[in-house]
């Protein structure tokens, strides 16, 4: 009898893994019968995000994080215009299959790369990246989000290819109280030792590939 429960279990969990990518598909395409516009209309139809409109790339971000940040958007604690109101459309259940078929799509080709051993200091973007900013207490962004801005776990989402416009709205989110603090309240403090040029060089630094364009002066 065990062996028999065991298989039922195990058909009934597939059927529900399917199930679930099924749905995260359909919100993601076409959106839903409650009003939920489809994501990629803004992200792109492989969750590439839009870098002239400042929409994030979706793709390879894990799932747990997408999740938390449709959490916050419903509940008020992270704002934005468009995405607040989407997200209280969605069911909790309907923001882990969204997110989680996003998490399963391959980054764009090309995106992640090695950081360079030598960086120019008049490069401010690279070196803010990979070496921070000591004498004012500014770790290298990459000691946390990883070599080459690829993420790191759950709590600190990748940073390469991700556009400009969105991550330095995001820096200026938290130097501003705009943003919800996040882990360990981290990037508040940060955010708030970068001047605007400073920010504006990180974000064209990630934009352009993180390591790959560490070579452009800014």
């Amino acid at each position: 009898m065990a062996p028999l429960l065991l298989a039922a279990s195990a058909l009934l969990a597939g059927h529900a893994h399917a199930d679930d990518a099924t749905l995260g598909k359909t919100l993601a395409t076409q959106g839903s019968a409650t009003g939920v516009a489809a994501c990629i209309g803004c992200h792109g139809s492989h969750g590439e995000g839009n870098a002239a409109a400042g929409f994030p790339r979706l793709a390879g971000t894990t799932a747990a994080y997408l999740s938390a940040q449709l959490a916050a958007f419903a509940d008020g604690s992270r704002q934005n215009p468009v995405m607040q109101p989407l997200s209280k459309l969605l069911t909790p259940h309907e923001r882990d299959a969204v997110s989680a078929y996003f998490a399963s799509l391959p980054a764009p080709a090309g995106v992640f790369t090695a950081d360079d051993a030598s960086i120019d200091p008049a490069n401010t973007g690279a070196w803010l990246a990979t070496r921070g900013r000591w004498s004012q207490g500014l770790p290298a962004c990459a000691q946390c989000h990883g070599p080459g801005g690829l993420g790191v776990g759950t709590a600190f989402p990748p940073l390469a290819g991700q556009p400009a416009a969105y991550i330095a709205g995001q820096l200026n989110g938290w130097k501003h109280g705009a943003r919800p603090p996040g882990p360990m309240a981290l990037m508040p403090m940060i955010a708030g030792k970068l001047s605007d040029t400073d920010i504006d060089a990180v974000a064209g630094y990630y934009a352009r590939g993180g390591a790959a364009a560490q070579g452009d002066k800014q």
